[in-house]
């Protein structure tokens, strides 16, 4: 019986006798073996930071598990919000066999992202958060978690796009995430997303099921804000006045006669009562089209307005009745 030779991916110099080889030049095996080295050197290094979390809720929910990152040598760990699920306490399992014990800090929904405290009697190995502003289209990138169980496993990819949006298990957008190719799995979430320089610049968060590649992180820039947000305040504040909302569209017409620029705007549902929003006398069918400088284009634009810096500083609501340009005065308060 014939064999037909297999086929050996190698440089031109190590061809073996009767193998057919796939000879590359080389600088394409010089590239390859880089490429090796850089993945296997931020196994080594971001690896031993990363950890197992299994979250304790205490109100009947499952356990919830995945995966997390120490950010601090002492101890603070990020992680996402849904492996958490409101538990104030979570076990964790680091590679080395240690486990810890680690407090709930604070935990945040809207950006699916929670900090988490270990208690641990040594200096803990951990992995620095990078500037997640830096990363293009096509850097390369590392995923490490415990997907499916199966604990400090290393997934490559590229950065396929940034500046996502994607929505929050509250509803709210969460912005600037990114997307990546870096296989994920259930278990990946809340583990760390690695640039080539060993910083982590996203936190794992959601893979579209059925989908092939398609996966995402909550950029690290997001992460640092949330994290300086619970430790000065245990919460990640933000505003609110009282309306509920949805996207509509700006007739042609109304738009030209008060001179803005939507084709959309984000349209008054309801009304709190006792809320800025009552306050300040709007009303059911308002099309809100501005909040001070900023053009609202729909409800996603005006939550995205709405943040911590706006609690309790006068602004301006610029809204469309019927078909009327009105520029009203509101204070928002925060949301507890």
């Amino acid at each position: 019986m014939l064999h037909k030779p297999h086929l050996v991916l190698v440089d031109s110099a190590q061809a073996a006798p009767g193998a057919e080889a796939l000879v590359l030049p080389p600088d394409d095996v010089a590239l390859l073996d880089s490429y090796s080295r850089t993945v296997a050197e931020i196994a080594r290094t971001v690896g031993p930071a990363v950890v197992r979390v299994e979250s304790r809720p205490g109100n009947g929910a499952p356990a919830g598990t995945g995966s997390g990152v120490i950010i601090s040598p002492d101890g603070f760990v990020l992680t996402n919000s849904h492996v958490v699920q409101g538990a104030k306490v979570a076990r964790l399992n680091a590679p080395d066999g240690q486990v810890m014990e680690a407090r709930v800090l604070g935990d945040d929904p809207h950006t699916d992202l929670a900090l988490l405290h270990a208690g641990s009697t040594g200096r803990l190995l951990f992995a620095g958060l990078g500037d997640s502003k830096s990363l293009r289209p096509g850097h390369l990138v590392v995923a490490i978690g415990n997907p499916l169980g199966f604990d400090s496993t290393v997934t490559a990819g590229v950065v396929s796009a940034l500046g996502r949006s994607l929505r929050a298990r509250t509803g709210r957008l969460i912005d600037d995430v990114i997307q990546t190719d870096a296989a994920l799995n259930p278990g990946n979430s809340g583990g760390p997303l690695v640039s080539s320089r060993g910083e982590v610049v996203g936190i794992n968060t959601a893979v579209i099921m059925g989908a092939q590649g398609i996966c995402f992180a909550v950029a690290s820039n997001t992460a640092s804000f949330v994290l300086t947000e619970i430790i000065r305040h245990g919460r990640v504040r933000r505003a609110f006045i009282g309306v509920g909302a949805q996207t509509v569209r700006v007739p042609r017409h109304y738009a030209l006669s008060a001179a803005v620029p939507n084709a959309t705007g984000a349209a008054v549902t309801a009304i709190e009562p006792g809320s800025p929003a009552a306050g300040a006398g709007l009303q059911p069918a308002d099309i809100i089209v501005g909040f001070d400088d900023r053009v609202v284009e729909g409800a996603d634009d005006l939550i995205r307005a709405l943040n911590g810096e706006q609690i309790g500083r006068s602004a301006t609501l610029i809204l469309l009745r019927q078909g009327v340009r009105h520029d009203v005065s509101i204070v928002p308060l925060e949301r507890l």
